[in-house]
């Protein structure tokens, strides 16, 4: 791969486990999702997969996706959806149908840098 980024759809590195089923066959695997984007994925995982397979993949909040394997290399492969998704709603929490109060979402800032001091408050050395 180059050091040069040719994709046109931003996409989301992110760590959440998806099942997925190769058409043709009644197994479901785990996979590891490593990037997410509204057409696509990149997924990583110990199941024996060929470039032009279909697959159906259950995403968290989403459902089932059916994609074709674009790409393999090693344990990591990449599945081009057949329909956009919004990749968004995976990233979010489980939520409880019937609880409409699981609708709202809080913003999490447990990952933030914290915000840069007031320049009043420095001191010159």
């Amino acid at each position: 791969m180059t050091g040069v980024e040719t994709r046109s759809v931003a996409r989301d590195s992110l760590f959440l486990l998806a099942d997925i089923r190769i058409e043709q066959g009644a197994e479901v695997h785990r996979v590891r999702v490593r990037n997410l984007s509204d057409g696509g994925m990149m997924g990583e995982g110990h199941l024996r997969v060929q470039r032009g397979h279909r697959v159906s993949v259950e995403l968290r909040n989403i459902g089932a996706v059916g994609g074709t394997v674009a790409w393999v290399q090693d344990n990591r492969f990449g599945v081009a959806f057949d329909e956009e998704v919004d990749s968004q709603k995976a990233r979010r929490p489980l939520q409880a149908a019937e609880d409409p109060a699981a609708a709202i979402i809080q913003p999490s800032r447990a990952h933030r840098a914290p915000r840069p001091p007031e320049p009043s408050q420095l001191r010159k050395i």
